[in-house]
């Protein structure tokens, strides 16, 4: 497993960490040499900081150039890895603000994460070229209390001052994290999968009844709304991402036999503010 600190997997419990460089070719290169599965995560904050033409470029390089890098590793191994599990995003699909439905035989969108989106699965070609199963995990946003969306909203619902985003109406493509590491799993463990996946969970819901849910998991009030000119002030053209969404659906996940642990948003959010 590639991210920020990677590790490869070797199988038979043998797991090995490596210093990488992921904008440069070096000697991590060899880490994939004998690993059963690289999966590749890495990339830089989509919300972290204010979209300059600058933090474009680094949101964009540190996904595209870090794939390249890892599949013409791969593809130059004598022994490869058997599987490629290389992360997307739902934002592949473009900005839907309404009720469209959306799932993997859907054309990609023409905004600017639908571009990344594209470019960032292309650069694992060379990979799939060398006989080497690729998966492209869409991921939506995960819910988790160690980061992501969650962790800035908890606080903001424990101190009353919990609510939707902009109008509300937009989808959110959510899925909770023990089941985005199951579904990575599965990918990894299914040797007929392949190819682009949505990782969300089968029930989106609209931000205003997501909003809702995590007030009543809290038992807070979801009421004080957040503008959609704050969001646009504070991270400029990616609000756009924010303030509408994708009714994305697993249809691949789930037609292959995969069973989410937490369906829908209340059980996840209930778990998640338990712990």
């Amino acid at each position: 497993m590639l991210g920020p600190r990677p590790m490869c997997w070797h199988g038979a419990g043998k797991l090995e960490l490596t210093v990488w460089n992921p904008e440069r070719e070096g000697d991590w290169m060899t880490c994939v040499e004998g690993a059963d599965a690289v999966i590749h995560l890495a990339g830089a904050g989509i919300f972290d900081e204010r979209w300059t033409p600058e933090r474009k470029e680094v949101i964009w390089s540190s996904r595209v150039r870090s794939t390249e890098l890892l599949a013409h590793a791969i593809a130059g191994a004598s022994k490869r890895p058997r599987v490629f599990i290389s992360s997307s995003a739902i934002g592949h699909y473009g900005l839907h603000c309404g009720e469209h439905v959306v799932a993997e035989e859907d054309p990609g969108g023409d905004d600017f994460l639908a571009r990344l989106t594209s470019a960032w699965e292309a650069a694992a070609e060379p990979a799939r070229l060398a006989g080497v199963r690729v998966c492209h995990p869409r991921t939506g946003i995960v819910l988790g209390t160690r980061g992501g969306i969650l962790a800035k909203l908890i606080p903001a619902f424990r101190a009353y001052m919990g609510g939707p985003i902009g109008d509300g109406r937009q989808y959110v493509p959510w899925i909770h994290i023990v089941d985005c590491v199951r579904a990575l799993e599965h990918a990894m463990e299914h040797d007929n999968f392949d190819g682009p996946f949505n990782v969300t969970a089968p029930e989106p819901v609209t931000m205003n009844d997501f909003a809702h849910k995590l007030g009543e998991a809290l038992e807070r009030p979801s009421h004080v709304r957040v503008p959609a000119l704050a969001v646009k002030l504070a991270i400029g053209e990616g609000a756009d991402a924010i303030l509408c969404g994708q009714r994305a659906l697993p249809r691949k996940l789930v037609s292959d036999g995969f069973a989410f642990v937490f369906p829908e948003v209340t059980s996840a959010l209930a778990d998640l503010v338990s712990h």
